[in-house]
Parts: C-alpha cells; sequence; structure tokens
C-alpha cells in the first residue's frame, strides 16, 4: 500500500525512477534575469546605433569636405608661388632699370658721367644678384667642370689639359643649381 505522506507515485517497472536533482517542466523555462532582452529595448538599441552611424557618417563628411578645401587651397597657394617666385628678384631689379634709364637721359656729351652711370648700375645688379643668392660662374685658370661649364673649344696650350683657358661667357648658380653653365675653351696639350 502506498504511503500517504509520499508525493510521488512509486515506481512501476516501466517507470525510470524520478531524479530529484531534475528540473521539473516549469523550471525548464529560463530565469527572467536570463531572458532575451525584450523587443522595446532591442528598438532602443537600434536607434542608438543608427544616430551613432549618423554622427559618424556627418563627420566624416566634415572631415572629407575640409580635406577637399585644404587641397584647393594648397592648389591655390602653389600657383601663386609659381606666379610671384620672381618678386623678390623683381623688386632688386627695378633700381637697376630706373638707373639705366637715367644714364640714358643723361647729356650725351658727357661720355664719363654715362660711364659712372653703368658702373653704378653694374653695382646695383651685383648687389640684387647677392640678395638672392645668384653667384657668378668665372672659371679661369680651373679644371674643366662638365657640371658647371660648356667648353665650345679645345686650344693647344702651355697650361695643363682639360684646363679652361677663356671664359666666352660667364655662368651663373642659383643657391647650389647652376641655371647658366659658362661657356668656355679648354687647354689640350700642345703635341695633341
Amino acid at each position: 500500500m502506498p504511503d500517504p505522506d509520499q508525493t510521488t507515485p512509486p515506481a512501476g517497472p516501466g517507470d525510470s525512477p524520478v531524479d530529484a536533482a531534475a528540473p521539473s517542466p516549469q523550471s525548464a523555462e529560463t530565469p527572467p534575469e536570463a531572458k532575451a532582452v525584450p523587443v522595446a529595448d532591442a528598438g532602443e538599441l537600434l536607434r542608438q546605433a543608427e544616430l551613432k552611424a549618423q554622427e559618424h557618417h556627418e563627420a566624416w563628411l566634415r572631415a572629407r569636405a575640409e580635406a577637399d578645401n585644404i587641397r584647393k587651397r594648397t592648389q591655390i597657394e602653389l600657383a601663386n608661388a609659381y606666379k610671384y617666385a620672381v618678386e623678390s628678384i623683381a623688386t632688386e631689379l627695378l633700381p637697376v632699370k630706373d638707373s639705366l634709364e637715367a644714364t640714358l637721359a643723361a647729356d650725351p656729351a658727357a661720355l664719363e658721367s654715362l660711364r659712372s652711370g653703368v658702373d653704378l648700375t653694374l653695382k646695383q645688379l651685383n648687389m640684387a644678384f647677392d640678395k638672392v643668392n645668384l653667384k657668378e660662374i668665372n672659371p679661369v685658370g680651373e679644371k674643366f667642370d662638365p657640371h658647371q661649364h660648356q667648353a665650345i673649344s679645345m686650344l693647344p696650350s702651355e697650361k695643363e689639359p682639360n684646363t679652361v683657358i677663356n671664359v666666352l661667357q660667364k655662368g651663373y648658380r642659383l643657391h647650389e643649381r647652376v641655371i647658366r653653365p659658362a661657356l668656355v675653351t679648354v687647354a689640350k696639350a700642345k703635341d695633341a
């Protein structure tokens, strides 16, 4: 006879014993705190993600516009730099032009005043060249250097071969760059 205090029926021949530690059908559900996020919270998270995405998109658009503005401004500045690159030399050459005009306006009978005017103009021009670091290449007596000199001819000479014996036209160097090589005559051995 079954015990009235017993709550579970006795195990029969086809029944398996009931494990007391096994969860009951009611406890098979997940606890409320472990349940999936409610639909309202998922919608809120989606809305926040869309707002962040919109903020990032707007920041990207602003950065792109700023980069375009910088590129355009740089192009304008570069074009102006090319356009006005000779401004400093031009301002230095204006007094030279004024002196030449004053010399030409002088009394033609006074040859000495004409000569002194041209001499003064040449000094002004040399000062203008010095200010912009434009240096003369006058290689008389130096070894021939194809990077700075252009040989027009070779003449037999007492001097050492490949030595510059005559400068037909001076060369010029702006800072370290040769902008016009010196036109020179170079010595060659007499017996050659």
